[in-house]
């Protein structure tokens, strides 16, 4: 496979296309490859000696030594041979900026594919086709047709169009801001949006990214890579156009309204990335959160000179679903006592317009003291009588101490320009409008609240916990084989039965007689339901008689809607009726279902429900698996989970209940990658408990493809199936665990009490300094690309990581490299032994066909180890051996 790393990073680089025409793309990428000397620059065109003063060479296979980056610029027709060639030549990686691919046609997707075979036969990296290359302004590299040369910083643009993203350069470069690395990804038939997250997550120069996104390619992978790097560098994400599905081409309510856009929101904040609406947004976002301190929530107080900006300040906020701070009443009177009386007595403070810095000191001090604030805007209007740059010396001395961030609006173009530039400089967010400080303060707080979601990874079901799962799975394979995708009511409730969600028993009859004894065992009032695979959305048709209070009455209701169903779906007629107790009172309805997006696999909806569903729209999405406090998020997105907390004279529902209702269907979305869509619709809410009276699911036609149990998500849960006791040969106790996200301060308190003989044992050198950033990497993986097992002991009440064992799985799928590493105080009882077993068994599982480890070969105690578990010796140079376990 090629290194990416060497092929963004180059030596050597060939560009094939080279031409000295003027305004040729070629000409233009090798001028760009030319302003730096930092590396060697090969031109390929085999009608030319010389381009530039540089040697030709005809074909990149004549190429004297090894090419780190390829960029080809030729026909189209042309490129797929060479590819061919570079394979041949053991290119790291090639750039495609040639046009006239899939954007062309059926021709263009042919060459396409020529090039993805081509590819995977040589294992060589691709960017592109129909590119603009790259840009590192750090390292001097243009490998791009741009006439833009954008100044070192620290901020890197990845761009799916070209275009704009050319727009969004120029843009920033004319705002004087610098760029750690700028690239366009074009068709992404190779390397894509996850690739360039996980490079970027080790570039010191990169301190946040933007993202301009059409469609995100394999969500997977970008999501595993933006969940790593958003810990610890935020990613701000421009992506246009609201896509939503046609109504017309899904099956239920839960299908009809989940469109794409709102699932692509869902992802972005579970993976602590941030959405904003404009080009302008980027800059100022990317800028801003990587800043110290972010706000613990939305509350704002706004200090102003002019009371006319701040009200303009506060209309924005509170029209963006900000907070206006609610000062307390201690902080009132201490503004009485320093400011004049005719002050606004309110938030937003507005301490007038002669007010000095003592006044403006004053007013932010007594902000920061306030515990009903979480973050402050300082407005300056130019009539100020305080001195600008004195006054940003006090703001910038009070943020100092406090953890509240400050951001500033400073109005007065070229006369505030030096205030301005030294609030920046002590990393004070400034703005020209009220408009931008407070939607950039949003952002921040929208951004941290993102970040938390970062540390849930929901569990597998512990075996205590299992389903009895099995005769559903056979329940659908019988569906399948009878071409049925559309489970009847009967058996889309067994599913709400094995998964313990409240449901009124469901039976489907096919005789008025049948359906009349069954309502009087469970007593009228009793709803009627008409059952058929043709009626889906029962409020289409009127599909449901409530209030039915005698068997004259059922009857009558069965003929009716037998003749409802016939009128709408006349090639068929009720399957069975349904007869369910009827609720006295419903306080709320709502709906929970799930579908499957064409990008992120199966997603589950939450909002309201009944006959409002598709009225109002009132859902939030939430991408399984879910615990208890991401199904309190998705709740708490929603307008109705205001009224579901009492409205009108209404009891509240039991908010508890409906968590564990949701986490209950997370777990059943799960287990079922069978499941096409899933409604739960409604669930009637009645005296504060929680009631399904409706529930249907859809078979996927194409289950029987899906060859993992997790294949249908996004993200994989946590694999509790690797949690298990042990116990050492000197009777130790030890837990052993996939290791998580919260698990930084353990592991900070391992690495930080090592010998240093045993960090130079795992590391080949000691470190002496464990950065937030290491622990970040360490403690958050994706579990389907990297397992980590930790070994836990209890000290009385305290926790201890004592061991590590870590398997990496290789690019190639088909090896991994594992390290294990045992605190000092453990060496010498068995953990290391018990550890790299465990590693050898994951290996298996995943069907690796090997798994090694380098060692120093000074490591006696290692090497003694793995020789026992039959790994076999290789010397290698420098000191280090590898050790290799054949597992096929």
């Amino acid at each position: 496979m090629g290194d990416i790393r060497k092929m963004f990073n180059p030596e050597t680089v060939a560009l094939i296309g080279a031409s000295e025409k003027e305004g040729a793309i070629g000409r233009t990428i090798l001028e760009n490859l030319l302003l730096s000397d930092k590396r060697k620059i090969y031109p390929v065109n085999p009608n030319r000696e010389a381009v530039l003063g540089l040697k030709c060479y005809p074909g990149i296979t004549d190429i004297p030594v090894l090419i780190d980056l390829a960029i080809i610029a030729t026909r189209a027709d042309t490129v797929p041979q060479c590819v061919d060639e570079c394979g041949k030549a053991s290119v790291e990686g090639v750039i495609i900026v040639s046009s006239g691919f899939r954007e062309v046609g059926e021709e263009g997707n042919r060459l396409e594919d020529q090039i993805t075979e081509i590819r995977k036969k040589y294992g060589i990296r691709v960017l592109g086709p129909n590119c603009m290359g790259i840009i590192r302004p750090h390292i001097g590299l243009n490998a791009s047709f741009l006439r833009n040369n954008p100044e070192p910083g620290n901020i890197a643009l990845i761009s799916q169009s070209g275009q704009l993203g050319d727009a969004i350069l120029d843009w920033g470069t004319n705002a004087h801001i610098g760029f750690s690395m700028f690239a366009t990804l074009g068709s992404m038939i190779d390397v894509d949006f996850g690739d360039l997250i996980d490079f970027l997550g080790d570039d010191y120069d990169t301190r946040s990214i933007m993202i301009y996104m059409e469609n995100v390619g394999n969500a997977k992978k970008f999501l595993s890579a933006a969940r790593g790097f958003a810990r610890n560098k935020p990613i701000v994400i421009l992506k246009p156009g609201i896509f939503a599905e046609s109504a017309k081409a899904v099956m239920s309510h839960t299908g009809a309204m989940a469109g794409s856009d709102k699932v692509y929101d869902a992802a972005f904040k579970r993976v602590g990335l941030v959405r904003v609406k404009e080009v302008v947004d980027l800059f100022n976002v990317a800028e801003v959160l990587d800043y110290n301190y972010l706000p613990k929530g939305p509350r704002l107080a706004i200090i102003t000179n002019a009371g006319s900006v701040g009200i303009i300040a506060m209309d924005t906020l509170l029209s963006l679903g900000g907070e206006l701070a609610r000062l307390s009443g201690e902080s009132l009177r201490e503004f009485d006592s320093v400011l004049p009386p005719n002050w606004s007595k309110g938030n937003p403070v507005d301490i007038l317009g002669d007010a000095d810095i003592e006044r403006y000191a004053n007013a932010i001090d007594i902000c920061i003291r306030d515990h009903n604030v979480d973050g402050i805007l300082v407005i300056h209007a130019p009539r100020a009588i305080a001195k600008r740059v004195e006054l940003a010396q006090t703001v910038v001395e009070l943020a100092k101490k406090t953890q509240k961030p400050i951001i500033c609006t400073r109005m007065g173009g070229i006369s505030v320009k030096e205030a301005v530039e030294f609030l920046l400089r002590h990393d004070i967010p400034t703005y020209e409008t009220p408009e931008e400080a407070v939607k950039t303060y949003l952002y921040m707080y929208k951004y941290k609240r993102n970040l938390d979601l970062l540390y849930e990874t929901p569990s597998e079901l512990s075996v205590g916990h299992i389903s009895p799962k099995h005769h559903l799975k056979a329940l659908i394979r019988k569906a399948l084989r009878e071409k049925t995708t559309v489970l009847n009511a009967e058996e889309s409730a067994s599913f709400l039965t094995i998964y313990g969600i409240p449901a009124f028993k469901t039976v489907v009859t096919k005789s008025i007689e049948e359906a009349q004894r069954i309502a009087r065992g469970i007593g009228y009032p009793v709803v009627l339901k008409a059952d058929s695979p043709d009626i889906l959305h029962k409020t289409d048709i009127e599909g449901i008689i409530t209030g039915i209070r005698s068997e004259k009455e059922l009857r009558e209701a069965y003929n009716r809607l037998n003749t409802e169903v016939k009128a709408n779906a006349p090639h068929s007629s009720i399957k069975g009726i349904i007869v369910q107790k009827m609720l006295e009172k419903i306080d709320y309805e709502i709906i929970l279902g799930s579908k499957k997006d064409r990008d992120y696999g199966s997603v589950i909806i939450f909002g309201m429900g009944g006959i409002g569903t598709e009225i109002f729209k009132d859902i939030s999405i939430g991408l399984p698996p879910l615990n208890q406090t991401l199904a309190r998020r998705l709740m708490e997105e929603t307008e109705v989970y205001k009224m579901l907390q009492g409205y009108k004279g209404r009891p509240p529902a039991d908010l508890r209940q409906l968590e564990e209702i949701i986490v209950s269907f997370s777990n059943l979305i799960v287990d079922f990658p069978e499941i096409a869509e899933m409604d739960i619709n409604p669930i009637a809410i009645s005296n504060g408990k929680a009631y399904a009276l409706d529930t249907r699911v859809i078979v996927d036609r194409e289950a029987a493809d899906y060859s993992s149990p997790y294949s249908h998500l996004v993200f994989t849960p946590y694999p509790s199936r690797y949690v298990m006791p042990c116990r050492l040969p000197d009777g130790t106790e030890i837990l052993l665990r996939p290791i998580r996200p919260e698990d930084e301060p353990l592991e900070h308190e391992l690495l930080t009490t090592l010998s240093e003989r045993t960090l130079k044992e795992r590391f080949f050198s000691v470190i002496s300094d464990i950065t937030h950033e290491m622990l970040i990497r360490f403690c958050n993986i994706d579990y389907d690309k990297e397992m980590a097992i930790v070994a836990e002991v209890r000290e009385g009440e305290k926790r201890r990581i004592v061991g590590i064992g870590r398997l990496i799985i290789e690019p190639d799928l088909k090896s991994g490299q594992f390290a294990v590493l045992v605190h000092d105080d453990f060496q010498g009882k068995g953990l290391g032994y018990t550890l790299i077993d465990m590693m050898i068994g994951i290996a298996q599982e995943k069907e690796l066909e090997e798994i090694y480890g380098i060692v120093l070969t000074e490591n006696d105690r290692m090497l003694q180890v793995c020789r026992k578990l039959g790994f076999e010796l290789t010397l290698l140079p420098d000191g280090i051996s590898r050790v290799t376990l054949r597992l096929k």
